[in-house]
């Protein structure tokens, strides 16, 4: 399979290394300082970049009628219009806040708790991610996809990284060395505590799971998610 990076950092290097030795040949590896040229060769592309980036990158695909899997997080205002030009170009498209199958797995536990937990009313929820200091966006995109999949449970209404209103759910987001990703959702009462926590030891799992997603999801039509790659 023949695959475009979009944006060639740390994690670029890393899913670049992967997907060599997955067998995969890489034909672009794009960053500020070249231009799509060869995006068209590609099979699939894999868009790692930063949120200034992101939609760019994407509409390229779409235009160039390159099947997309964006893992770019910080973009998401401009998520509905990407989800139409897809529609439209008859696209292929998977964005993600995480695809390590661990933090899928983690997404699912977080819900199933939700669920639980929303009759209790003694409960209150809290989350706190921890990210390197190089991350550019906060909360993280995978702190706002574990408040989602509370909200969309409970009876919670909205995440805020501010004094939390009785239903909203607060996010405490640090920014520490080179922490590559820590998230903790806890459930605390007068009496316990309750907490599900999901510790990245390194890059892998994210390059490994967006190598995976663009194996699935090469050379199809529509917009799908890591719950249809991993059949959860």
């Amino acid at each position: 399979m023949k695959i475009a990076l979009l944006g060639y950092g740390k994690m670029g290097h890393v899913i670049e290394r992967i997907a060599l030795e997955r067998g995969h040949e890489i034909v672009l590896k794009k960053d500020e300082s070249n231009t799509y040229e060869g995006l068209e060769t590609a099979d699939v592309a894999i868009d790692f970049s930063v949120p200034t980036a992101a939609v760019s990158n994407i509409s390229n695909c779409f235009n160039t009628n390159i099947p997309v899997v964006s893992g770019t997080t910080g973009w998401l205002e401009h998520y509905d219009e990407m989800v139409a030009l897809c529609n439209e170009k008859k696209g292929g498209f998977i964005s993600s806040s995480n695809f390590s199958l661990g933090v899928n797995i983690f997404f699912e536990l977080n819900e199933q708790l939700a669920k639980m937990m929303a009759k209790f009313d003694s409960y209150k929820v809290e989350m706190e991610e921890i990210h390197h200091t190089q991350k550019l966006d906060a909360p993280s995109g995978t702190a706002i996809s574990l408040a989602k999949g509370v909200i969309e449970n409970s009876n919670y209404s909205n995440w805020t990284m501010d004094e939390a209103k009785p239903n909203q759910i607060h996010i405490e987001a640090k920014r520490i060395g080179t922490v590559p990703g820590t998230h903790t959702v806890t459930y605390n009462s007068g009496i316990d505590s309750i907490e599900i926590k999901h510790t990245a030891h390194n890059r892998e799992g994210f390059a490994l799971g967006a190598v995976i997603a663009a194996e699935w999801l090469a050379g199809k039509q529509g917009i799908y998610t890591m719950k249809d790659v991993l059949e959860f």
